[in-house]
């Protein structure tokens, strides 16, 4: 089909969104600045081609449009320099068309937004249990997965691209994008994409878990999904490719998916997955922590630290202590630390709580505890979850409590929550970690015993899940 979008000539020209904090992701006026734009131009011609192949949108005249509906302003291009986690070498250009669903008005043309996503603690319960039965893994894309469903109001339409242009004889000012199908960017786009999954898997026998909403049964197969990332397990290979083969055709009048079958799993959502001689997995996120590093502006040369807090100091909000003077972004640094200590590093969820606390209002005294956590990852940079399952254990909650642990008579009336205790917890399934915690409780306890009773009761609402799943 002839094309109907062309790309600029002149393309310093598109609208301005404010810059990343990773140089790997930006805008498209950054993008254009950049030594490699050739190659993110391509991205963008590919992306655009992918939609019109395969019909994503109609080009209509903006008089056809009835009246009252609302044209979404220029769309909004994410571009992104794809990067092989051992190496770091750039292996993608990837140029994302959005469209500005800011502009869209819920009950008009958006209802529901909210989409799960498979959880951590689910990941690494299946990872123990393909160990543990010697079941095979393979890793799932979903190529433009979004636009694979329905758009869920019919009439939604969107400005000419920034960066593209009508052929000649044609003004962009006078002809405007119907939207066919779920688009990204659209307030409910990741809302759609999960209903239309959810229903498309039904008619190849898969179950929803009532636990967790993006694990899928079909017998002893187990697919996971995270947004469009997906995880496959089964005892038989063969069961995997069968699967893989089926969501590529028409089944019981379902469409066909579009998905890219990526082999064993060595990379998901950012952590690096290294599956050893021994079968042993490890669970690890060095080039994250090459960005916190980078961010504080610790040098190769800094001194590194055994321990990743002071033993001798809880951190309190330090009301009368010097401001926070530094160059990086403190909610920046804890967002990333939080998510590296979620998946990978149980050994930093006692120092990085105490950080989390104080991001509106952060103290030098703050950001000190963040550099220690820095220096103590520059020792430990290739440290991880290490998955070698003993099938002789079951599935244990090492859990305690720390009674009024950060109480400082000092600072009580202007920090009540000194008086809280904490409570720390470990879950592990045959000797694995599968979920853990350290957190302050909700209530004042009174003696070491409610402290220790509350504790259990906190990691006990992450162990039934578990043990139901």
């Amino acid at each position: 089909m002839e094309r109907e979008l062309q790309l600029q000539d002149n393309m310093m020209d598109p609208i301005a969104f404010a810059a990343s904090s990773d140089p790997d992701k930006m805008y498209l006026h950054e993008a254009m600045k950049a030594p490699d734009k050739r190659q993110f131009m391509k991205a963008m011609v590919k992306e655009v081609s992918s939609h019109q192949d395969n019909q994503h949108w109609l080009l209509m005249k903006r008089t056809s449009i009835p009246k009252g509906k609302k044209v979404l302003p220029a769309a909004v291009w994410a571009m992104k320099r794809k990067r092989r986690i051992t190496t770091r070498e750039i292996y993608k250009w990837k140029a994302r068309l959005n469209v500005h669903g800011g502009k869209q008005t819920k009950g008009v043309d958006f209802w529901e937004t909210y989409s799960p996503m498979v959880t951590w603690n689910s990941i690494r319960t299946f990872m123990t249990l393909a160990l543990v039965n010697n079941w095979h893994t393979r890793q799932l894309d979903f190529v433009l997965a979004y636009p694979q469903a329905d758009v869920e109001c019919d009439m939604m339409y969107m400005e000419i691209p920034p960066g593209f242009k009508l052929p000649a004889g044609k003004s962009s000012k006078d002809y405007a994008l119907k939207l066919c199908r779920n688009f990204y960017g659209s307030r409910q786009a990741s809302h759609v994409w999960s209903q239309y999954l959810t229903k498309g898997l039904i008619p190849f026998g898969f179950v929803q878990s009532k636990i967790d909403e993006c694990v899928f049964y079909q017998g002893k197969l187990i697919l996971m999904v995270y947004a469009d990332d997906c995880i496959l397990m089964s005892p038989n290979n063969q069961d995997i490719d069968d699967i893989i083969k089926l969501l590529r055709e028409t089944v019981k009048g379902t469409r066909p998916f579009d998905v890219t079958d990526e082999g064993d799993i060595s990379d998901y959502l950012g952590v690096k997955v290294t599956r050893l001689d021994d079968g042993t997995i490890t669970l690890t996120q060095p080039h994250l922590i090459d960005q916190i590093i980078e961010d504080l502006g610790l040098k190769e040369n800094t001194k590194t630290k055994d321990l990743p807090a002071l033993t001798s100091k809880v951190l309190n909000k330090d009301v009368n202590g010097n401001p926070f003077n530094e160059k990086w972004n403190y909610r920046s640094v804890v967002g990333k630390l939080n998510f590296l200590e979620k998946l990978t590093r149980p050994d930093l969820a006692y120092s990085i709580h105490q950080c989390s606390r104080f991001s509106i209002d952060p103290k030098e005294s703050h950001a000190q505890a963040i550099k220690q956590i820095g220096r103590y990852l520059m020792a430990n940079r290739d440290k991880g979850i290490i998955l070698k399952p003993n099938p002789e254990m079951g599935l244990e909650d090492w859990v305690n409590a720390d009674f009024c642990g950060a109480w400082d008579r000092q600072y009580a009336m202007e920090d009540p929550t000194t008086a809280r205790s904490r409570s720390g917890y470990a879950i592990r399934y045959c000797g694995c970690p599968i979920t853990w915690r350290s957190k302050l409780q909700t209530e004042v306890a009174l003696s070491t015993t409610e402290a220790e009773y509350v504790a259990l009761s906190q990691s006990l609402r992450e162990v039934l899940p578990i043990e139901i799943t």
